[in-house]
Protein backbone atom coordinates (compact mmCIF):
# COMPACT_ATOMS: atom_id res chain seq x y z
CA UNK A 1 0.00 0.00 0.00
CA UNK A 2 1.32 3.60 -0.90
CA UNK A 3 2.57 5.69 2.16
CA UNK A 4 0.16 8.36 1.09
CA UNK A 5 -3.09 5.84 1.33
CA UNK A 6 -1.91 4.82 4.38
CA UNK A 7 -1.65 7.87 5.67
CA UNK A 8 -5.36 8.80 4.82
CA UNK A 9 -6.52 5.92 6.95
CA UNK A 10 -4.78 6.45 9.82
CA UNK A 11 -6.03 10.60 9.52
CA UNK A 12 -9.15 9.52 8.46
CA UNK A 13 -10.13 7.33 11.41
CA UNK A 14 -8.33 9.36 13.75
CA UNK A 15 -10.25 12.13 12.78
CA UNK A 16 -13.47 10.45 13.20
CA UNK A 17 -12.34 9.57 16.72
CA UNK A 18 -11.56 13.29 17.55
CA UNK A 19 -15.16 14.23 16.18
CA UNK A 20 -16.28 12.14 18.83
CA UNK A 21 -14.43 13.26 21.55
CA UNK A 22 -15.08 16.78 21.12
CA UNK A 23 -18.83 16.24 21.18
CA UNK A 24 -18.52 14.60 24.53
CA UNK A 25 -18.78 11.11 23.31
CA UNK A 26 -16.47 8.55 24.45
CA UNK A 27 -16.81 5.96 20.86
CA UNK A 28 -15.28 2.56 23.27
CA UNK A 29 -18.49 3.24 25.43
CA UNK A 30 -21.20 1.24 23.92
CA UNK A 31 -24.11 3.75 23.29
CA UNK A 32 -26.17 1.37 21.28
CA UNK A 33 -29.82 0.56 22.64
CA UNK A 34 -29.48 -2.47 23.99
CA UNK A 35 -33.25 -3.74 22.78
CA UNK A 36 -32.08 -3.40 19.33
CA UNK A 37 -28.43 -4.36 19.46
CA UNK A 38 -27.21 -6.46 22.13
CA UNK A 39 -24.24 -5.83 23.80
CA UNK A 40 -21.10 -7.88 22.51
CA UNK A 41 -18.01 -7.65 20.58
CA UNK A 42 -18.21 -7.16 16.61
CA UNK A 43 -17.40 -10.00 14.93
CA UNK A 44 -16.89 -12.07 11.23
CA UNK A 45 -20.18 -13.63 10.80
CA UNK A 46 -19.13 -16.27 9.10
CA UNK A 47 -15.86 -17.17 11.09
CA UNK A 48 -17.42 -15.92 14.14
CA UNK A 49 -13.85 -14.31 15.17
CA UNK A 50 -14.28 -10.75 17.05
CA UNK A 51 -12.34 -8.06 14.88
CA UNK A 52 -9.57 -6.18 17.09
CA UNK A 53 -7.77 -3.35 17.60
CA UNK A 54 -9.39 0.34 15.92
CA UNK A 55 -11.93 -2.30 13.60
CA UNK A 56 -13.79 -2.36 16.87
CA UNK A 57 -14.03 1.54 17.36
CA UNK A 58 -15.08 1.32 13.92
CA UNK A 59 -17.73 -0.96 13.75
CA UNK A 60 -19.54 0.30 17.14
CA UNK A 61 -19.96 3.88 14.97
CA UNK A 62 -21.17 2.06 11.51
CA UNK A 63 -23.46 -0.09 13.78
CA UNK A 64 -24.69 2.83 15.98
CA UNK A 65 -25.16 5.39 13.00
CA UNK A 66 -27.06 2.81 10.46
CA UNK A 67 -29.11 0.92 13.60
CA UNK A 68 -27.94 -2.26 12.84
CA UNK A 69 -29.24 -5.22 14.60
CA UNK A 70 -26.41 -7.11 15.74
CA UNK A 71 -22.58 -6.51 15.46
CA UNK A 72 -21.93 -9.33 12.89
CA UNK A 73 -20.40 -8.16 9.85
CA UNK A 74 -18.88 -10.17 6.80
CA UNK A 75 -17.17 -9.29 2.70
CA UNK A 76 -19.01 -9.03 0.21
CA UNK A 77 -17.53 -12.60 -1.55
CA UNK A 78 -18.39 -14.01 2.17
CA UNK A 79 -21.78 -13.11 1.67
CA UNK A 80 -21.84 -14.40 -1.86
CA UNK A 81 -20.06 -17.56 -0.50
CA UNK A 82 -22.81 -18.41 2.21
CA UNK A 83 -25.33 -18.14 -0.66
CA UNK A 84 -26.82 -14.53 -0.37
CA UNK A 85 -25.44 -10.77 -1.50
CA UNK A 86 -25.22 -7.56 -0.43
CA UNK A 87 -28.27 -5.37 -1.69
CA UNK A 88 -27.65 -3.03 -4.06
CA UNK A 89 -26.49 0.89 -3.34
CA UNK A 90 -24.97 -0.50 0.17
CA UNK A 91 -21.93 1.35 1.03
CA UNK A 92 -19.79 -1.06 3.43
CA UNK A 93 -17.50 -0.23 6.38
CA UNK A 94 -13.58 0.29 5.85
CA UNK A 95 -11.68 -1.51 8.79
CA UNK A 96 -7.92 -2.67 8.69
CA UNK A 97 -5.56 -4.93 9.07
CA UNK A 98 -2.16 -3.81 10.36
CA UNK A 99 1.14 -6.48 10.45
CA UNK A 100 5.14 -5.95 9.60
CA UNK A 101 6.77 -8.35 6.89
CA UNK A 102 10.62 -8.82 5.96
CA UNK A 103 11.10 -8.23 1.99
CA UNK A 104 13.04 -11.10 0.69
CA UNK A 105 15.98 -9.08 -0.82
CA UNK A 106 16.49 -7.24 2.83
CA UNK A 107 15.97 -10.55 4.50
CA UNK A 108 18.53 -12.30 2.11
CA UNK A 109 21.25 -9.51 2.39
CA UNK A 110 21.09 -9.43 6.57
CA UNK A 111 21.24 -13.70 6.13
CA UNK A 112 24.39 -13.01 4.49
CA UNK A 113 25.48 -10.12 6.99
CA UNK A 114 24.59 -12.11 9.66
CA UNK A 115 22.50 -9.99 11.21
CA UNK A 116 18.43 -9.23 11.76
CA UNK A 117 16.50 -8.27 8.82
CA UNK A 118 14.41 -5.29 9.68
CA UNK A 119 10.37 -5.41 9.04
CA UNK A 120 8.56 -3.39 7.08
CA UNK A 121 5.09 -1.99 7.98
CA UNK A 122 1.89 -2.43 6.31
CA UNK A 123 -1.82 -1.37 6.70
CA UNK A 124 -4.36 -3.16 4.37
CA UNK A 125 -8.01 -2.22 4.05
CA UNK A 126 -10.95 -4.10 3.85
CA UNK A 127 -14.19 -3.60 3.21
CA UNK A 128 -17.02 -5.49 5.51
CA UNK A 129 -20.74 -5.39 5.43
CA UNK A 130 -23.58 -5.51 8.43
CA UNK A 131 -25.54 -8.52 7.82
CA UNK A 132 -28.24 -5.77 8.19
CA UNK A 133 -27.25 -5.00 4.65
CA UNK A 134 -27.58 -8.12 2.88
CA UNK A 135 -30.39 -10.32 1.40
CA UNK A 136 -30.28 -14.42 1.01
CA UNK A 137 -27.92 -14.97 4.26
CA UNK A 138 -29.12 -18.43 6.00
CA UNK A 139 -31.01 -18.43 9.33
CA UNK A 140 -27.41 -19.49 10.91
CA UNK A 141 -26.21 -15.92 9.81
CA UNK A 142 -29.05 -14.08 10.54
CA UNK A 143 -31.26 -14.93 13.30
CA UNK A 144 -32.13 -13.47 16.55
CA UNK A 145 -29.05 -13.15 18.78
CA UNK A 146 -29.45 -14.49 22.13
CA UNK A 147 -28.39 -12.35 24.45
CA UNK A 148 -25.77 -12.60 27.53
CA UNK A 149 -26.87 -13.64 30.81
CA UNK A 150 -26.13 -10.81 32.81
CA UNK A 151 -25.82 -13.23 35.78
CA UNK A 152 -23.39 -15.39 33.95
CA UNK A 153 -21.73 -12.22 32.52
CA UNK A 154 -21.17 -11.39 36.70
CA UNK A 155 -19.62 -14.44 37.35
CA UNK A 156 -17.09 -14.24 33.81
CA UNK A 157 -16.32 -11.25 35.54
CA UNK A 158 -15.73 -12.51 38.86
CA UNK A 159 -13.74 -15.43 37.43
CA UNK A 160 -11.49 -12.92 35.96
CA UNK A 161 -10.89 -10.61 39.01
CA UNK A 162 -10.05 -14.29 41.24
CA UNK A 163 -7.85 -16.04 38.14
CA UNK A 164 -5.70 -13.54 36.92
CA UNK A 165 -3.56 -13.77 40.24
CA UNK A 166 -3.62 -9.72 40.96
CA UNK A 167 -3.00 -8.51 44.21
CA UNK A 168 -6.87 -6.83 44.02
CA UNK A 169 -8.10 -5.10 47.26
CA UNK A 170 -11.51 -4.22 47.83
CA UNK A 171 -11.90 -1.30 50.12
CA UNK A 172 -11.22 2.56 50.67
CA UNK A 173 -12.48 5.39 48.74
CA UNK A 174 -10.57 5.23 45.50
CA UNK A 175 -10.30 3.09 42.45
CA UNK A 176 -6.57 2.92 41.24
CA UNK A 177 -3.95 0.66 40.18
CA UNK A 178 -0.14 1.29 42.18
CA UNK A 179 2.32 0.39 39.52
CA UNK A 180 5.41 0.00 42.08
CA UNK A 181 3.46 -2.03 45.00
CA UNK A 182 1.68 -4.13 41.76
CA UNK A 183 -1.92 -4.13 43.50
CA UNK A 184 -5.47 -2.76 42.19
CA UNK A 185 -7.58 -1.12 44.72
CA UNK A 186 -11.05 -0.45 44.18
CA UNK A 187 -14.09 0.37 46.61
CA UNK A 188 -16.79 -1.68 48.08
CA UNK A 189 -19.71 -2.27 45.25
CA UNK A 190 -22.18 -0.10 48.24
CA UNK A 191 -20.11 2.82 47.08
CA UNK A 192 -21.23 2.79 43.54
CA UNK A 193 -24.90 3.62 42.55
CA UNK A 194 -25.22 0.63 40.22
CA UNK A 195 -23.39 -2.19 41.27
CA UNK A 196 -22.21 -3.17 37.58
CA UNK A 197 -20.38 -0.05 37.57
CA UNK A 198 -18.40 -1.81 40.30
CA UNK A 199 -17.13 -4.53 37.54
CA UNK A 200 -16.21 -1.50 34.76
CA UNK A 201 -13.90 0.27 37.27
CA UNK A 202 -12.45 -3.29 38.58
CA UNK A 203 -11.81 -4.36 35.00
CA UNK A 204 -9.96 -1.00 34.27
CA UNK A 205 -7.92 -1.30 37.14
CA UNK A 206 -7.15 -4.40 35.95
CA UNK A 207 -6.02 -3.26 32.65
CA UNK A 208 -3.80 -0.92 34.04
CA UNK A 209 -2.56 -4.16 36.17
CA UNK A 210 -1.61 -5.74 32.42
CA UNK A 211 0.66 -3.34 31.55
CA UNK A 212 3.01 -4.47 34.10
CA UNK A 213 6.49 -5.17 33.43
CA UNK A 214 6.26 -8.67 33.81
CA UNK A 215 3.18 -9.14 31.82
CA UNK A 216 2.83 -6.53 28.59
CA UNK A 217 4.89 -4.34 29.85
CA UNK A 218 3.15 -0.81 28.59
CA UNK A 219 4.78 2.08 29.73
CA UNK A 220 3.74 3.22 32.73
CA UNK A 221 6.19 5.84 33.69
CA UNK A 222 3.84 9.01 32.94
CA UNK A 223 3.57 11.28 35.31
CA UNK A 224 -0.56 12.28 36.11
CA UNK A 225 -1.66 15.09 33.23
CA UNK A 226 1.21 13.90 30.70
CA UNK A 227 0.66 12.33 27.53
CA UNK A 228 2.04 9.03 28.21
CA UNK A 229 -0.21 9.17 31.59
CA UNK A 230 -3.19 10.33 28.86
CA UNK A 231 -1.79 7.32 26.91
CA UNK A 232 -2.42 4.47 29.30
CA UNK A 233 -5.50 5.23 30.69
CA UNK A 234 -6.97 5.26 26.82
CA UNK A 235 -5.20 1.62 26.74
CA UNK A 236 -7.38 1.10 30.11
CA UNK A 237 -10.66 2.80 29.23
CA UNK A 238 -10.71 0.73 25.84
CA UNK A 239 -9.54 -2.29 27.06
CA UNK A 240 -12.40 -2.40 29.98
CA UNK A 241 -15.07 -1.53 27.26
CA UNK A 242 -13.66 -4.24 24.97
CA UNK A 243 -14.16 -6.63 28.34
CA UNK A 244 -17.15 -5.39 29.54
CA UNK A 245 -18.66 -6.07 25.49
CA UNK A 246 -16.58 -9.79 25.64
CA UNK A 247 -19.26 -10.60 29.04
CA UNK A 248 -22.37 -8.92 27.93
CA UNK A 249 -21.55 -6.17 30.69
CA UNK A 250 -23.29 -2.28 30.33
CA UNK A 251 -22.23 -0.02 32.44
CA UNK A 252 -23.93 3.26 33.36
CA UNK A 253 -21.08 5.45 34.29
CA UNK A 254 -18.73 6.86 31.13
CA UNK A 255 -15.22 7.85 32.42
CA UNK A 256 -14.86 11.35 30.49
CA UNK A 257 -12.56 13.09 32.72
CA UNK A 258 -9.16 12.68 30.49
CA UNK A 259 -11.25 13.65 27.13
CA UNK A 260 -9.02 17.06 27.10
CA UNK A 261 -5.86 14.60 27.38
CA UNK A 262 -6.81 12.41 25.10
CA UNK A 263 -7.80 15.19 22.62
CA UNK A 264 -4.42 16.37 22.71
CA UNK A 265 -2.50 12.82 22.31
CA UNK A 266 -4.69 12.09 19.54
CA UNK A 267 -4.17 15.61 17.38
CA UNK A 268 -0.53 15.07 18.24
CA UNK A 269 -0.26 11.45 16.50
CA UNK A 270 -2.70 10.35 14.34
CA UNK A 271 -1.12 6.56 14.55
CA UNK A 272 -1.83 6.88 18.62
CA UNK A 273 -5.33 6.01 18.50
CA UNK A 274 -4.29 2.12 16.63
CA UNK A 275 -1.47 2.05 18.66
CA UNK A 276 -4.04 2.82 22.00
CA UNK A 277 -6.73 0.38 20.99
CA UNK A 278 -4.32 -2.64 19.78
CA UNK A 279 -2.69 -2.54 23.00
CA UNK A 280 -6.00 -2.05 24.63
CA UNK A 281 -7.28 -5.33 22.47
CA UNK A 282 -4.19 -7.09 24.39
CA UNK A 283 -4.69 -6.12 27.82
CA UNK A 284 -8.57 -7.50 26.71
CA UNK A 285 -7.30 -10.96 25.34
CA UNK A 286 -5.16 -11.34 28.54
CA UNK A 287 -7.88 -10.58 31.04
CA UNK A 288 -10.28 -12.77 29.50
CA UNK A 289 -7.81 -15.67 29.14
CA UNK A 290 -7.89 -15.74 33.33
CA UNK A 291 -11.53 -15.67 32.99
CA UNK A 292 -11.39 -19.14 31.17
CA UNK A 293 -9.12 -20.41 33.60
CA UNK A 294 -5.64 -20.02 31.28
CA UNK A 295 -2.37 -19.58 32.90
Amino acid sequence: MAKTERGSLYGEVTARIIAELEEGRLPWVQPWDASRCPCTMPHNAVSERNYSGINVLILWAAGVAQGYGSQRWLTYRQAEKAGGHVRRGERGSVICYADRFTPRAKAEKAGNEDREARTVAFLKRFTVFNVDQCEGLPDALTGPVNPIDPVLAIAEADAIIQGCGADFRIGGGEAYYAPGQDFVAVPHQIAFHAGIDWYRTALHELSHWTGHASRLNRDQTGAFRSAAYAREELVAEMASAFTCASLGIQPTVRHADYIGAWLAVLRADEKAIFRAASAASKAADYLLRHGEGEA
